[in-house]
């Protein structure tokens, strides 16, 4: 018998006897937190903004107030068509390189890391969140989940062709041990709780 065989053997003969079960993950949300609390301190300290709303018409107003109405803002929201283009689902992805803002929505957000899950049937193009200057979330205060072990549960085995949590506009500290807002994507984020 080979040495590789041999110890392949002793490997198979010293194996543990008792298989324990896995922990009960559910324990980690039962801290009774405020969840939409924690979620906006989570989003402030990695750079993005929670704005609370109570409808669509707030979410126009503060759009027209914080953004420039003239340059390019793209939905997929029909509620906003007074103030973005509904039209550029088709458009070739190049073309969407000069979007200022675009605002989309998510399925739910989660406290502990400000993530919001967002698939490709909100998106209207993959590449939209990530190639706009800013970016602005709608999430139901609702659709808050306190952990990434409740998100990974609510999401189970959906089908889908494209999903990714987005957490705060894009940043590094690569350069010189600075951190950098915008570095390679949106510059900013705006998340609008909506109740």
């Amino acid at each position: 018998m080979s040495s590789k065989a041999d110890i392949l053997n002793k490997i198979k003969q010293n194996q543990p006897a008792v298989i324990t079960d896995l922990p009960d993950l559910n324990l980690l949300s039962s801290e009774n937190l405020d969840v939409l609390a924690t979620y906006k301190t989570v989003l402030k300290n990695i750079g993005g903004d929670p704005v609370e709303v109570a409808d669509y018409a707030e979410i126009i107003q503060y759009v027209k107030a914080n953004y420039a109405i003239q340059k390019r803002i793209i939905t997929t929201i029909a509620e906003l068509s007074e103030i973005a283009a509904l039209d550029w689902r088709n458009d070739d992805p190049h073309s969407l390189a000069d979007v200022e803002l675009n605002v989309i929505k998510a399925h739910f957000g989660v406290a502990e890391n400000s993530a919001l899950w967002v698939t490709d049937d909100l998106l209207g193009q993959r590449v939209s969140p990530f190639i706009a200057q800013y970016l602005a979330i709608i999430v139901h205060k609702k659709d808050i989940l306190a952990t990434m072990h409740q998100a990974y549960e609510r999401i189970g085995n959906q089908q889908y062709g494209f999903g990714t949590f987005i957490a705060g506009p894009s940043k590094t500290a690569d350069i010189e041990q600075s951190l950098v807002l915008g570095a390679h994507g949106a510059r900013g984020l705006i998340v609008f709780l909506l109740d």
